[in-house]
C-alpha cells in the first residue's frame, strides 16, 4: 500500500523530472513529498512542515521545476524567498543540480549581488530566482525587473515560521500582494520545520485564499535528555584554573565530554553574553569549540563555519544565528545549555542534527537551578507530543502599511488611495485594517513629504523624496546603529555592539567578553559610531554588565512548571522520599533520577503553600515583596507594570520590579505593606489594564526607542537625528508624537511583543472570581529565591572582579559632586569626589548638614531655597534633606555612594548601613545598585 502510494507520488511529476529523481538515486519519495506533491503539481498553495532533513525543499521545488521544464518564457518562472543571505546561497547550489538537468537556469540575488549580475539578470532572468524578502521589495520597482516578474507562477517562502512572527514577514505579504498585480495570481508553497498553527500560518502565507496543510510529527523524530551535571573532585580543581565555581566547572567539563563523544555538535546558548563567557572557558582548556553570533563580523563567522564544516572544529558555540540550517555540514549532536525557553526553539535547534544519515535527531539540554530544569523539563515534553507556541503575526503594524504605501508608488508613480487600501487589505495581517487607520498613515506620510497627497484628492502620487525614502527602508528591520568595536591598539575590528547596549550600557572602564576575550572600554565615539577597547589580561573579569533581552517563557510552558511542582510538592509531603518521587517523574519527563532529585530539593526545603498554575504565592521580607505567579514572561510583566505604576500612584513613590516567567519581584515604598499590593490585585478593574500600562510606559525609555524606530520608518525622522545625543530628545520626541500613527504603532509593537494586556486582565479576573488562589508567607522562600536573579551571574567568578570594582572605585571618585549646605543656604560648591573631606563642613557657617547631590542638580538647590513650593520642588527639597542627614552621619562615604548612579538617599542608606569586611564589598554593593537601577530605570520617573 504504501509502495503504491509512493509511486503515485512521484508518478504526478512529468517525464523530464522523474528522469532526474531516477539519476539522482531518488527511488521512495519521503513522507513530506508522498503527501504533498500531489497537490502541489495540481496547483493548490500549500504548507509544509516536517523536520530538517525529510526533503522539504525538494517536496516544493519537484512540482515547481516539473511545471517549468520546458515552458516557453521570457521572465523568471518562480521565486525561492529565504530570511538569510547564507541561506540565499546554500539554496542555490542545492538548487543548481535540478537546474543543470533539467536545462533551468537557477541564480540568486540579494543585497551583495554586483551590479552587473543585477543587469544581466534584468535582461536574462532567471527561471529560479533565490531571494531575499527586502530584495523583492527592491525588485518590484525596477522598469526591466517588473517585466521579468509577470511570468512568475510560483513563490516558496522558506523558514516561514521565522517570517510569520516579524515585521518583515508582514512587509513580505504586502509584496507578495504587490508582485500579483505584476505577475496576475500565482502558487505559494511555504516550508518550515516547526509551526504551532499551521492553518494560520497558511493564511499569513496565501492571503486567506486556500492552503493545503502537510504538517509531519517532528517529536517523534527526537531524542532529548535532560540533564544537570554532578560535581565532581575534578571539576573542583578544574574550577581553580577557569577562575570560577565547581558548579560551572562541571557544565563546561560535560559539554566538552559530550562534543567530544560526538562528531560534530551545535551548542546552542540563548544570548550572546552567554556564547562568550562559556567560549573563554573553552578557549582556557584548549578545546576545538569557536564561538558564532550575529555581533561577530561576517568573516570571523565564515570563517568558524568553514573550519565546522570541514572537521577543524568538534564543537560550534553560537545563538540562534544556527537556528535556521545555515550549510555547515553534517551535525550529529545538539547540546542546549540552559532551557530553551520555547518548544519551537528546541525543535528548531536539536532538529539540526543526524538528518545527514536518516538517524533521529538527538540533543543534550544542560540545565543549571530548580527553574531551569523544570522549564526544560517542560518544554521537553510538550516538544515531543508536538505542542508548539502559536506564530506571533504582526496584525495591522502601521509602519509597515507606510512603507508598503511608498512601495505602491514606486510600482505606479501614482495610485488611487482606495485602491491602494484595497491591496493592502488582500494581505491577511491586515485584512482588519480600518480604513480611518490607513488614510491616517497616508496623510503623515503626506506631512513627511515622503508622498503627495493633493488636498481633497482621492490619488497618492510620488514625489522628489519618495525614491530616498523607499530605497533607505528596504527592510523592516529596526534602523537601529551598530557600533564597531575596536581594538585601540591594533585598530583591528573585534565585533559590534547594537546601539541600545551601547546608548544604556556601555560607558569607559567597563568590562566584557567578545570572541571569548575580555576588553575595557576606554571610549565610545557616538559620531563615528565606535568603541574603543584595550585587552584585559586578568581572567578574573566578569560577563559583560548588560543583559540581552531574553527569550520569553511562553504561559503554557510557565503552567506546566507549576504543575510539575505541585505533583512533586504534594507526593514529597506524603512522606515518600526525593529519590522515589523523581524516579516517578522520569516516566513522564526525559531526565534522570539525579536531575529531578537535584530540582525536587528545592521543594523539600519549600514550608510554605507550592504556587501553581492557578496558585499564586505572596512571599513579603522588609521591602520586598514576591509573587510567585506561573504565568510566562509577558503575562508577569504586564502584571508587575500595573502593580508599579497603581501602587507608585497611590504613594508617590516610585516602585522597583524585576520579573521571571514564575515571579513578580516589587520593591515598595515605605507605608505600603503586603495587604496593599493584594487589594490592588483584587480591586483593579480588569478592563483597566490596557490604559494603566499605556500610562506606565510613557515613563519607559523602551516606548521612546521604540518611537524613534517607528518614527524613521514613517520618515519623520532622519536616521542622523536619533541617537542618544542627537536632534529630537526622548521627551520631545514623545510629546510631538502623541496623537500619530506613528505613536499607535510603537505602543501597538511593545504590547505585541514584550507584554500580554489581554492575558494579564484574564489573570485578574480569574483571582477575582475565586479561580486563582492566593497564599502569604511572611517570609522569603526556597522558590522565591530561585528566580533569575540567583542565577544570572552564574557564568561569573564570586568575587573575581577586582578589576572592575577598581575602574568603578575610579569612576566615583573623578566624578564631580555639587555640595549645598542645607543650614545656612548660602554656600554650594562643585568638586571631585577624591578631594571631599572625611567630614564635608560648610566654611561659612560651619554646619555638617551638606547635602551631596548630583553636579547638575541646580534645579534641587533653587528648590530648597524657595519659601512656597509646588509637589515637585517639594519632593526634591525631601530628597536633599536626606542626603544631608546621610552626609551628617556617615561623611565621605555618603558622598560617595551619593554619586553612584541611581543610587538616591534611599538607597545609599542600604549600601552603607551594610556590615562589610573591606572597601572593595562597599564598591561591590554600589555596583549591584548601579546594575539594578540600569535594568529598572524604565519604572523610575
Amino acid at each position: 500500500m504504501a509502495e503504491s502510494g509512493s509511486a503515485a507520488a512521484f508518478a504526478e511529476l512529468g517525464s523530464a523530472v522523474r528522469a532526474a529523481l531516477s539519476e539522482r538515486g531518488f527511488s521512495t519519495p519521503t513522507e513530506p513529498q508522498r503527501r504533498a506533491i500531489p497537490p502541489l503539481v495540481a496547483g493548490d498553495h500549500g504548507l509544509i512542515v516536517a523536520p530538517t532533513g525529510t526533503g522539504k525543499t525538494e517536496t516544493a521545488m519537484l512540482p515547481v521545476f516539473d511545471a517549468l521544464a520546458g515552458a516557453d518564457r521570457f521572465g523568471i518562472g518562480a521565486l525561492y524567498v529565504t530570511p538569510l543571505r547564507a541561506l540565499n546561497r546554500d539554496m542555490r547550489d542545492r538548487l543548481a543540480w535540478w537546474g543543470e538537468t533539467l536545462d533551468l537556469d537557477v541564480d540568486v540575488r540579494h543585497g551583495d549581488t554586483t551590479d552587473y549580475q543585477r543587469q544581466k539578470q534584468a535582461e536574462n532572468p532567471p527561471d529560479v530566482l533565490v531571494t531575499t524578502p527586502e530584495t523583492l521589495q527592491a525588485m518590484l520597482t525596477g522598469s526591466k525587473l517588473r517585466v521579468a516578474l509577470e511570468d512568475v507562477d510560483h513563490v516558496v517562502v522558506d523558514e516561514v515560521h521565522e517570517l510569520a512572527a516579524s515585521k518583515r514577514g508582514a512587509q513580505l505579504t504586502l509584496g507578495l500582494e504587490r508582485l500579483r498585480e505584476v505577475s496576475g495570481p500565482f502558487q505559494r508553497i511555504g516550508l518550515s520545520a516547526t509551526v504551532g498553527d499551521p492553518h494560520e500560518v497558511g493564511k499569513f502565507l496565501t492571503g486567506d485564499r486556500g492552503c493545503t496543510v502537510v504538517e509531519v510529527d517532528v517529536g517523534s523524530e527526537l531524542d532529548i535528555t535532560v540533564r544537570e551535571p554532578r560535581v565532581t573532585d575534578d571539576d573542583e580543581r578544574l574550577a581553580s584554573e577557569l577562575m570560577t565555581d565547581a558548579d560551572v566547572a562541571s557544565h563546561v567539563r560535560v559539554i566538552a565530554e559530550v562534543v567530544e563523544a560526538h562528531e560534530s555538535t551545535l551548542v546552542f546558548v540563548n544570548t550572546r553574553q552567554t556564547a562568550e563567557a562559556l567560549g573563554s572557558r573553552f578557549k582556557e582548556l584548549g578545546t576545538d569549540i569557536e564561538v558564532h553570533h550575529g555581533s561577530l563580523s561576517k568573516e570571523a563567522r565564515i570563517e568558524v563555519e568553514d573550519q565546522f564544516k570541514t572537521g577543524d572544529l568538534s564543537g560550534l558555540l553560537c545563538t540562534s544565528s544556527m537556528e535556521l540550517g545555515i550549510d555547515v555540514g553534517s551535525i550529529d549532536h545538539v547540546v542546549q545549555y540552559r532551557s530553551p525557553r520555547q518548544v519551537s526553539r528546541l525543535l528548531q535547534r536539536v532538529g539540526r542534527a543526524g538528518h545527514s544519515r536518516d538517524e533521529i535527531s538527538s540533543g543534550t539540554v544542560i540545565t543549571t537551578r530548580p527553574d531551569d530544569t523544570f522549564e526544560a523539563l517542560a518544554i521537553a515534553r510538550q516538544a515531543e507530543v508536538g505542542d508548539v507556541e502559536p506564530a506571533n503575526i504582526h496584525h495591522g503594524s502601521l509602519d509597515t502599511v507606510a512603507n508598503q504605501i511608498a512601495g505602491l508608488v514606486m510600482d505606479f508613480g501614482e495610485i488611487s488611495a482606495m485602491e491602494a487600501y484595497d491591496i493592502v487589505t488582500r494581505a491577511y495581517p491586515f485584512r482588519d485594517l480600518d480604513a480611518e487607520q490607513f488614510k491616517s498613515v497616508v496623510r503623515e506620510l503626506a506631512e513627511n513629504r515622503v508622498v503627495w497627497l493633493e488636498e481633497g484628492e482621492d490619488r497618492i502620487e510620488k514625489r522628489r523624496g519618495t525614491w530616498q525614502y523607499f530605497y533607505h527602508n528596504l527592510s523592516m528591520i529596526p534602523d537601529e546603529a551598530t557600533f564597531e568595536v575596536k581594538d585601540m591598539a591594533s585598530g583591528n575590528q573585534v565585533g559590534t555592539l547594537d546601539e541600545r547596549f551601547v546608548v544604556n550600557f556601555a560607558q569607559p572602564g567597563e568590562i566584557f567578553i567578545q570572541r571569548g576575550e575580555m576588553w575595557r572600554i576606554t571610549e565610545v565615539d557616538e559620531e563615528e559610531e565606535e568603541v574603543l577597547v584595550t585587552p584585559v589580561e586578568d581572567p578574573a573579569g566578569e560577563v559583560p554588565s548588560w543583559i540581552g533581552q531574553e527569550i520569553p517563557v511562553p504561559h503554557e510552558v510557565a503552567q506546566e512548571v507549576g504543575e510539575v511542582r505541585e505533583v512533586g510538592a504534594e507526593q514529597l509531603a506524603g512522606a515518600v522520599g526525593t529519590d522515589a518521587v523523581a524516579r516517578d517523574l522520569t516516566r513522564r519527563y526525559p531526565a534522570d533520577e539525579y536531575t529531578i532529585g537535584e530540582a525536587l530539593d528545592q521543594l523539600a526545603r519549600h514550608d510554605a503553600p507550592i504556587p501553581s498554575g492557578d496558585r499564586i504565592l505572596v512571599e513579603s521580607h522588609g521591602r520586598e515583596v514576591v509573587l510567585n505567579a506561573h504565568f510566562g514572561h509577558t503575562i508577569n510583566e504586564t502584571l508587575g507594570r500595573v502593580l508599579s505604576a497603581l501602587l507608585g500612584q497611590r504613594t508617590g513613590s516610585s516602585v522597583g520590579m524585576e520579573i521571571d516567567p514564575y515571579r513578580i519581584e516589587l520593591e515598595v515604598p515605605g507605608g505600603v505593606t503586603v495587604n496593599d499590593v493584594l487589594a490592588t490585585l483584587r480591586e483593579t478593574e480588569p478592563e483597566h489594564v490596557a490604559g494603566i500600562v499605556e500610562l506606565s510606559l510613557k515613563n519607559a525609555d523602551a516606548l521612546k526607542f521604540k518611537l524613534a524606530q517607528v518614527a524613521a520608518k514613517f520618515g519623520a525622522l532622519k536616521s542622523y537625528q536619533r541617537g542618544s545625543s542627537g536632534g529630537f530628545g526622548k521627551r520631545r520626541l514623545l510629546e510631538a508624537l502623541e496623537d500619530t500613527p506613528i505613536y499607535d504603532e510603537a505602543l501597538r509593537e511593545l504590547l505585541h511583543e514584550e507584554l500580554a494586556v489581554e492575558g494579564a486582565s484574564d489573570v485578574l479576573a480569574a483571582i477575582q472570581a475565586g479561580e486563582i488562589e492566593i497564599a502569604t508567607v511572611a517570609e522569603r522562600t526556597p522558590v522565591g529565591l530561585g528566580g533569575r536573579s540567583s542565577g544570572q551571574e552564574l557564568l561569573a567568578p564570586e568575587n573575581a572582579d577586582a578589576s572592575v570594582i577598581q575602574t568603578v572605585k575610579e569612576r566615583i571618585q573623578n566624578d564631580r559632586v555639587l555640595l549645598f549646605c542645607l543650614h545656612c543656604q548660602d554656600w554650594e560648591t562643585k568638586r571631585q569626589v577624591s578631594r571631599v573631606s572625611d567630614q564635608p563642613k560648610c566654611p561659612q557657617c560651619g554646619s555638617t548638614r551638606i547635602a551631596a547631590l548630583n553636579p547638575w542638580a541646580d534645579e534641587v538647590v533653587s528648590a530648597v531655597k524657595q519659601s512656597e513650593k509646588d509637589d515637585e520642588e517639594e519632593k526634591q527639597t525631601q530628597r536633599a534633606y536626606k542626603a544631608a542627614n546621610l552626609v551628617q552621619s556617615h561623611g565621605k562615604q555618603a558622598v560617595i555612594a551619593l554619586a553612584a548612579r541611581g543610587v538616591g538617599p534611599h538607597n545609599a542608606a542600604r549600601i552603607i548601613s551594610k556590615l562589610r569586611e573591606d572597601e572593595n564589598e562597599f564598591y561591590r554593593d554600589i555596583l549591584a545598585q548601579e546594575r539594578q537601577y540600569a535594568r529598572t530605570q524604565s519604572f523610575w520617573d
